[in-house]
């Protein structure tokens, strides 16, 4: 009697093991996938404050707006453009006008085929880019409003986010409670 219980304990430790095993995987996928989509999100945000940081340099916002078209600009060469359409709202994937920028540090795939993987620098698949859009004047005045698009990307090409905000750059210093 004791036997068959010992068999019968062992069986059910053994199928409670392997459904732990199984979990452990599933969890270890959603884990990596959260990070590239993280490593995605953080790309395309550094992508983002490069342009909000470009605009207030100098005269760069007062170059104007002007028909943006392909190819892309690359902001590392001091490359800079201000469009004056709003992007496609159906747009493939990494886009053909706007501008590129590695941010400092950053590791993207020359070619991924011979790439030696640093795990402390791991690298991205491709440079994030960026995509300026003119709005005209700013609701309150004050400056001009300008929509920054950007995109980043994780390890792999089916890891992307696109992120999204407008920017008001407004000359010298302006009493908003004056009004």
């Amino acid at each position: 009697m004791a036997l068959i219980t010992s068999l019968l304990l062992l069986l059910i430790i053994t199928i409670l093991a392997l459904s732990m095993f199984r979990g452990f995987g599933s969890q270890e996928k959603i884990a990596g996938n959260l990070r590239e989509k993280a490593r995605a999100v953080h790309a395309a945000e550094s992508a983002q404050q490069y342009p909000e940081w470009w605009l207030l340099q100098g005269n760069n916002a007062a170059i104007g707006s002007g028909t943006c078209s392909a190819p892309l600009l690359n902001a590392n060469l001091g490359q800079g453009e201000i469009c004056n359409q709003p992007l496609p709202s159906a747009v493939d994937l990494p886009w053909n006008i706007g501008v590129t920028y590695t941010p400092p540090n950053m590791n993207v795939i020359p070619n991924p085929s011979s790439l030696t993987v640093n795990v402390s620098n791991e690298p991205y698949y491709t440079a994030p880019g960026f995509y300026i859009e003119d709005l005209g004047i700013a609701k309150d005045q004050a400056g001009e409003a300008y929509r920054i698009d950007a995109y980043g990307y994780g390890g792999s090409a089916t890891t992307v986010a696109i992120v999204e905000s407008t920017y008001e750059v407004s000359q010298g210093i302006v009493c908003l409670s004056c009004q």
